[in-house]
């Protein structure tokens, strides 16, 4: 059999595999190599980087549900019971891709502009009606 670390101590002189073998022993010539390097990924420009980002935010995003006119209703004799009962309400919406929630108390109705006012802890925010989903 072949000597394959002639300097190195008997235990060692035969083994092929350079991980069981003590740095000391080794060749100090042979280069290192970079290691364990983690792969990031590689944006040459900033707009493509931008443009991708984007693209995984909007698989994310959902069509708008289509509500029936029983929905619909159900919805409505909610919001009037709320509206003389119990104002505070908490609404699920659809915005931009996403259903969103929102607690707060009602403060307007508004027929001709189709929006619910709703007062929140950020301040007076508007709904319009035609993307409530549903209501609480």
């Amino acid at each position: 059999m072949k000597i394959i670390n002639p300097n190195a101590p008997d235990e060692y002189k035969y083994e092929t595999d350079y991980r069981k073998i003590p740095s000391e022993y080794l060749n100090p010539r042979i280069p290192k190599g970079r290691g364990k390097v983690k792969w990031a990924p590689f944006a040459t420009i900033p707009e493509q980087h931008e443009r991708l980002k984007q693209y995984m935010e909007d698989q994310n995003k959902i069509d708008k549900p289509q509500l029936s006119d029983h929905q619909l209703n159900d919805l409505n004799d909610k919001l009037v019971y709320k509206m003389f009962h119990d104002p505070q309400i908490e609404v699920s919406y659809f915005e931009d891709g996403y259903i969103k929630k929102i607690n707060g108390f009602i403060h307007k109705v508004d027929t001709h502009e189709q929006c619910l006012h709703l007062y929140e802890e950020t301040g007076l925010i508007k709904i319009r009606l035609c993307e409530i989903t549903e209501i609480k």
